[in-house]
C-alpha cells in the first residue's frame, strides 16, 4: 500500500517511490495551487485518470530537457526558417489545455488531463505559475504546450498538434526562450520516443533532484511571458 495524505500532510520521502509502477509515490491531497507547487518543487507530479484518487509521482530515472540540448531535425529547421507561422505565448492558455485534453494518443484510451486537472492548472496560469507556448497559422491555434515555471526550472506537462511540426515548432522556441532566460532544465518527466527525437534524456531522480533544488531557488521569472519574447532567427 501507499501513503494516503490527508489535509496538509506532507509528502513521503522520494526514496519510498515504488519500483513498480516507476514512481507512484503517495495518493490523497488535492489540487490546490499550494499542494502543486509544493509537489513541483520537491520533483513530484499529480497524474491519474478520471475516477481514480489523485496519484503522485516521482519516477526514476527521470527524463528532462536540456534548453540548450534541443534538436533540431533537417525538415524542422527548415519549417522554422520558412516562418509561416507565429508563436505566443500565454495568449490562449486555456485552449492550450483543452487541446491537450481532447487530443487522441496511440495506446491511452482516454486522457489524465481531466476537467479537475484543467481547472487546477488554469488557477495556476491566473497565479502566473502556469505558462502556454503556441503555434499560430493564419489566425489559428494550430499547436502548442503548456507547463509551470517555478525560479529558473521548467515543468513541462503536455502538447498537442494539428498540423505538421506545430508542436516542435513550441518546444523549439520554447527551448530558446528558456536558455535565453537562464532556465536550467525542463522536465519532461516520462520517457517516450518523441521526446527522445527533440534532445530529451534520462538522468537519475538523484541527479534530477540536485539540479532542481538549485533552479527553483534560483529567483522567479517573470508572471506574464512577453508575446513577442519566442521570436527567433533560425540559421
Amino acid at each position: 500500500m501507499i501513503p494516503w495524505l490527508s489535509g496538509d500532510a506532507p509528502f513521503p520521502p522520494l526514496a519510498q517511490a515504488r519500483t513498480h509502477p516507476n514512481g507512484l509515490l503517495c495518493a490523497g491531497a488535492d489540487l490546490s495551487p499550494q499542494r502543486i507547487v509544493e509537489a513541483y518543487r520537491q520533483g513530484i507530479f499529480p497524474w491519474f485518470s478520471a475516477g481514480e484518487p489523485i496519484l503522485w509521482w516521482s519516477p526514476d530515472p527521470r527524463m528532462v530537457l536540456f534548453p540548450g540540448e534541443f534538436k533540431i531535425s533537417r525538415s524542422l529547421r527548415r519549417t522554422l526558417r520558412a516562418g509561416h507561422y507565429e508563436v505566443r505565448l500565454d495568449s490562449a492558455f486555456p485552449e492550450v489545455i483543452r487541446a491537450c485534453a481532447e487530443t487522441p494518443r496511440a495506446g491511452q484510451p482516454g486522457t489524465w488531463i481531466t476537467a479537475e486537472m484543467q481547472h487546477a492548472y488554469r488557477q495556476l496560469f491566473e497565479l502566473g505559475v502556469a505558462h502556454s507556448v503556441e503555434t499560430w497559422v493564419n489566425g489559428k491555434l494550430v499547436g502548442g504546450l503548456y507547463g509551470m515555471a517555478i525560479g529558473r526550472m521548467f515543468y513541462g506537462e503536455s502538447m498537442f498538434s494539428r498540423a505538421t511540426d506545430a508542436s516542435k515548432i513550441a518546444v523549439a522556441h520554447l527551448a530558446c526562450f528558456l536558455e535565453d532566460q537562464g532556465f536550467g532544465m525542463i522536465d519532461c518527466q516520462m520517457n517516450t520516443p518523441h521526446l527522445v527525437s527533440l534532445g530529451a534524456r534520462e538522468i537519475p531522480r538523484q541527479a534530477f533532484i540536485a539540479d532542481l533544488r538549485e533552479l527553483v531557488t534560483s529567483g522567479e521569472p517573470p508572471a506574464r511571458w512577453p508575446r513577442d519574447a519566442a521570436v527567433q532567427t533560425w540559421n
